[in-house]
């Protein structure tokens, strides 16, 4: 097929064959292992922002000693509103707070130590950022997340494993009973070199954290629910899965590189995220500045369009308030994305498909946002293609594609193509791995009347929910890409494709 009016005849006998039965073809199997709703809502979320917050805030530190006097915390015009407003206008689905960093300091009045805001001038005494960004984010329809840091650079007890293990429980139980809905735990493994050495009951952790608030997700280096995509520049691998072995992983220990790629022969269903800092630093120092927002849409396409969530840690600075350098970056950035992404040029297409499985799951589907439609081909076929034949040249540099994950996911490769008028013939554009909830791809400008996306390797039929054609005028990544856009893989990447 090569020409529109072909493609014409094609949907058209395909319509034909569908109409001769009135039953509705079922269903495809999903296939394992699949998220959990709450893995689900956490990656349909696709931004969260992170604020770190605390004494490191007012010492200029990044990790407190834990020594600093709780008068040091004084944020005299504290609003957690203006916080979550701000998450909220920018497109971020939560917000998640250093409730304690590795300084100790805690930032609610916590009955298991006195190293927190209730030792503070911070409104008298008788503060707490954690129910103040809590009733904010409520209010807002934003989730909410907390980060209670294992490691604890004042408690005397860090050190002793049952008793420290217990301490840290008892805050745990406190920050997840007195907020309303928690959606996400985050743990690290971050200790200093030379510190105490003690064993984390991780295990139990995790038990009691699903069971006072069974919405949440915990994330870690290692799961249980999401995973760090191992380092802290915001970048996935080019090939990421949903897919893991929580057997092959371990907090604080686990292969960076096995962190970025996922696993796709994994049996658990471990997706992403990928954190970086708006500064510099992850604390606010008055003297650095904040990343330009062309840089964060880079970020944006190597998290978000790898498959994973985008967690930006956006600090609030000495007085309480997010600065003003971080806002103008932050709406900088929103425009940008709304700029290229709310004109899918793929809208203006006929779309049709090399095999259909059922009325339902017809190749315009692809064209509707949302996970309960989706193009689906016929069982056992062997040829996976969508075609997108337009009545006028478009121009466009980015490709957008997702799959139905609560499906699972599936495609392991794929291609696009476009239809030279001149000589005839298909011309690849861009070639890529895996899709899962969100793929984006930048390449040099195309003009086509004419695309086809094949995939080419999946773990089972493959299943797209979108698919979208857009064109990026900033992105200097897009500007300077080379002409010939070539994917490389790892020799046990293409020995998995092939396997697979």
């Amino acid at each position: 097929m090569n020409c529109p009016i072909t493609l014409l005849i094609f949907s058209i006998l395909c319509i034909s064959k569908l109409s001769n039965s009135s039953r509705l073809k079922p269903h495809p199997l999903p296939i394992l292992p699949l998220p959990t709703s709450q893995q689900l809502q956490w990656q349909l979320g696709s931004m969260a922002m992170f604020l770190h917050f605390g004494p490191n805030t007012f010492t200029d530190s990044e990790w407190g000693t834990g020594k600093a006097n709780p008068s040091v915390f004084n944020p005299t015009h504290l609003n957690a509103t203006q916080w979550v407003q701000i998450a909220k206008d920018s497109g971020f689905s939560r917000v998640i707070l250093t409730a304690k960093h590795h300084d100790g300091f805690c930032l609610w009045p916590s009955e298991y130590t006195d190293y927190s805001v209730k030792s503070s001038p911070f409104r008298g005494g008788d503060g707490d950022v954690v129910a103040e960004l809590a009733a904010a984010a409520a209010e807002a329809g934003i989730g909410l997340g907390l980060y209670l840091s294992p490691w604890d650079r004042h408690d005397p007890c860090y050190g002793n494993t049952l008793e420290y293990n217990e301490f840290y429980l008892s805050q745990m139980t406190e920050l997840l009973t007195k907020y309303g809905e928690i959606k996400e735990v985050w743990l690290d493994g971050a200790k200093g070199e030379g510190e105490k050495d003690m064993e984390y009951f991780f295990d139990t952790w995790f038990s009691l954290i699903h069971q006072l608030q069974p919405g949440a997700v915990i994330f870690s280096d290692a799961g249980p629910d999401v995973r760090w995509i191992g380092d802290e520049a915001g970048h996935a691998g080019s090939t990421c899965w949903s897919l893991f072995n929580r057997t092959n992983a371990k907090i604080g220990d686990t292969d960076p590189l096995y962190s970025q790629q996922g696993d796709g022969f994994g049996q658990d269903w471990v997706p992403a995220e990928c954190d970086v800092s708006i500064r510099p630093g992850w604390f606010w120092h008055a003297l650095e500045s904040p990343k330009p927002a062309l840089q964060l849409l880079d970020i944006y396409y190597n998290s978000v369009g790898r498959n994973c969530l985008f967690l930006l840690n956006v600090p609030p600075n000495s007085s309480g308030l997010i600065s003003e350098q971080d806002i103008k970056v932050l709406e900088e950035f929103r425009g940008l994305k709304k700029s290229i992404f709310s004109n899918n040029l793929a809208r203006k297409a006929l779309v049709n498909s090399s095999s259909i499985r059922g009325s339902q799951f017809g190749p315009n589907n692809v064209l509707v946002q949302g996970l309960d439609k989706y193009w689906a081909p016929e069982e056992n076929d062997k040829t996976w293609e969508l075609y997108l034949a337009f009545k006028d040249s478009v121009s466009f540099n980015v490709l957008e594609i997702r799959e139905p994950i609560h499906m699972g996911q599936r495609v392991a490769s794929f291609h696009l193509e476009t239809h030279n008028t001149v000589s005839g013939e298909w011309e690849r554009v861009v070639s890529s791995t895996t899709i899962g909830n969100k793929r984006l791809l930048r390449f040099p400008k195309v003009q086509s009347r004419s695309l086809k996306l094949v995939v080419d390797k999946a773990r089972a039929d493959p299943l797209i929910s979108y698919l979208g054609i857009y064109m990026d005028k900033f992105s200097v990544s897009s500007a300077n890409t080379t002409t010939k856009i070539t994917i490389t893989r790892t020799l046990k990447e293409e020995q998995q494709l092939h396997d697979l």
